[in-house]
């Protein structure tokens, strides 16, 4: 029976954590050691859980944010796979089993759960997640039936709340990006599984339960914004960003004025001041990423949604007359790549 390492990152006030470490211990046809980061509980609830059997608890000192944290936990960790779990997320007994058994196929990188609400666990919080071509990332299929999504597929990106992967393919890939600290590292992530030519499955039948909640961060719309940047930037080809150059530029004039009617611009222009600061980090990641790819932007374009569709996130009504533009941009885009 392999052995599966689950790392379960932990941060401010955890009420749902016991659930979720107690659930993952009983796991069905595998072996799990749980692998508890406190990046800085403030409950108690990691010292509650701590001394279980099976759990080893890594205390780092600060809050590494989830992708530090999630490194933290695999650096401890033994099994030769690895799986990712909310603290809020509870997994059902067959879970890491059936996902464990999609991630050792060979072509395979990440399988992703069928992630449900915990308030509707008949309705879905994340049936794989979608990427836009110009990078804006969500929920797949949020608050709709699980019933919509009972088919095992392909998708663009893995959901964080609940996801597992081979050691070595994390081990190969550097795993996520730590300077992305939280938000889009599990996108990031999935797109640089593809350019390796690995594919990320949509498992519906290995369900995971999860409390979500839009944002526990205060700087959340700071860190998505830089981390929707600084993977563009990075991962895509460089004919790719000149011919979607008029199109960038496009949403982020309808970005900032998104954040300037809703009162976050604040943040949105620290965003670019962040990655103005880090350039040459970003330029060394950029040849780093694209040196080791095996698969173009052309091959991949079509795991890219065409349409600005977030479930769980109401956009203005103005913005859909510009979705539709997008789309037929993107089209001639392809066209071209």
């Amino acid at each position: 029976m392999s052995l599966v390492s689950a790392v379960i990152v932990a941060y401010g006030a955890e009420p749902w954590l016991e659930r979720s470490v107690r659930a993952a211990l009983g796991s069905e046809g595998v072996d799990v050691e749980v692998v508890l980061v406190d990046n800085g509980c403030t409950d108690g609830a990691v010292d509650a859980v701590a001394p279980l059997p099976g759990v080893t608890a890594v205390r780092p000192g600060s809050n590494l944010g989830f992708a530090g944290g999630c490194h933290a936990g695999v650096l401890a960790s033994r099994g030769d796979v690895v799986a990712f779990v909310n603290p809020d997320a509870v997994v059902a007994p067959d879970a890491l089993d059936r996902l464990a058994a999609v991630a050792a196929e060979p072509e395979v990188a990440i399988a992703t759960a069928g992630v449900r609400l915990a308030d509707r666990p008949e309705a879905m919080n994340s049936a794989g997640n979608d990427v836009h071509f110009l990078g804006v990332s969500w929920s797949g299929g949020f608050g709709e039936p699980a019933t919509e999504h009972a088919v095992r597929r392909r998708v663009c990106a893995a959901s964080g709340a609940g996801m597992v992967m081979r050691r070595a393919v994390w081990d190969d890939l550097g795993g996520m990006e730590i300077e992305m600290f939280a938000y889009y590292e599990d996108a990031d992530l999935s797109l640089r599984c593809w350019q390796q030519g690995l594919a990320v499955v949509y498992v519906p039948e290995a369900v995971v339960v999860h409390r979500y909640e839009f944002s526990r961060n205060p700087r959340k719309l700071f860190l998505a914004e830089r981390n929707r940047l600084c993977m563009v930037l990075t991962l895509y080809e460089a004919r790719t960003l000149w011919l979607l150059s008029p199109a960038l530029i496009g949403l982020e004039v309808a970005v900032v004025a998104l954040a300037v009617s809703q009162g976050w611009s604040k943040q949105k222009l620290a965003s670019w001041a962040w990655l103005v600061r880090r350039r040459r980090w970003l330029r060394k990641r950029r040849m780093t990423v694209q040196a080791a790819r095996r698969v173009s932007d052309r091959a991949l374009a079509d795991r890219f949604a065409t349409s600005l569709s977030p479930g769980n996130l109401a956009l203005p009504a103005w913005l859909a007359p510009l979705d539709r533009l997008l789309a037929r941009y993107w089209r001639l885009v392809r066209r071209c790549l």
